[in-house]
């Protein structure tokens, strides 16, 4: 976990309204007790009143709230523009998600800025002109097992073959192209790297069980690029 991943999350437990010692900040995020001293002071020089209670931990000041976030109306058009190409993803689970995540978005949004981006939203046309089926539902399920580091176990076909084949992968990255998402994975099948088009998985499924990270690079797989058309 990264320090600001870490610092946010200390602050989301903090307004939790919970008490907090040092040494169960450093048993929580795996770190040193010197290292959750140095996060605290982080936060208190960032301008968020933390509070020393002598042998009890750390609490914030009563009554603190976080200021909500404020969008401009560029910031905010930029969302309503990606709303739009993320329509053409092809992956009805990636695109769902977003929609999702938008509306929670838009939530903040000042009245004004919220009524200049539903205009600005009817005045939004991405054209397709690729009439292939190529679409999907697994993007989103696939993400949390790269990030995870969960086995998937899929059904893939090959194009121009009607065999359809049991792989049990490793799922590393994603790339997109003409609005395909690629997926590129170790095979225990080919016993190497393959790159696997989502939408030709026609089954697949997560599994508990964890692969070991081969620390895999985009720069050094394209160098080497094996697509499991």
């Amino acid at each position: 976990m990264s320090q600001l991943s870490r610092l946010i999350s200390i602050l989301t437990i903090l307004r939790s309204k919970r008490l907090l010692t040092a040494p169960e900040l450093a048993d929580k995020y795996h770190v040193s007790v010197r290292t959750i001293y140095r996060d605290i002071r982080k936060l208190e020089e960032a301008g968020i009143p933390v509070t020393t209670i002598e042998g009890r931990g750390y609490s914030l000041m009563e009554g603190y709230q976080v200021a909500p976030v404020q969008f401009t109306e560029k910031e905010a058009n930029a969302l309503i523009t990606a709303q739009h190409l993320v329509s053409q993803s092809k992956d009805a689970s990636f695109a769902k998600d977003f929609q999702e995540a938008l509306t929670k978005i838009k939530s903040v949004f000042r009245t004004s800025i919220l009524e200049k981006s539903e205009l600005l939203d009817s005045k939004i046309h991405v054209f397709d002109w690729d009439y292939e089926d190529i679409s999907s539902n697994a993007l989103s399920e696939i993400q949390l097992a790269i990030t995870n580091l969960n086995f998937v176990e899929i059904n893939y076909q090959k194009a121009d073959d009607p065999n359809i084949t049991f792989r049990k992968i490793e799922p590393y990255a994603f790339y997109s192209t003409n609005h395909k998402w690629i997926l590129i994975a170790w095979c225990h099948f080919r016993n190497d790297y393959r790159a696997f088009r989502i939408d030709r998985i026609k089954h697949f499924k997560i599994l508990q069980e964890q692969f070991k990270d081969r620390k895999f690079t985009l720069q050094d797989y394209f160098k080497y690029d094996s697509y499991e058309h």
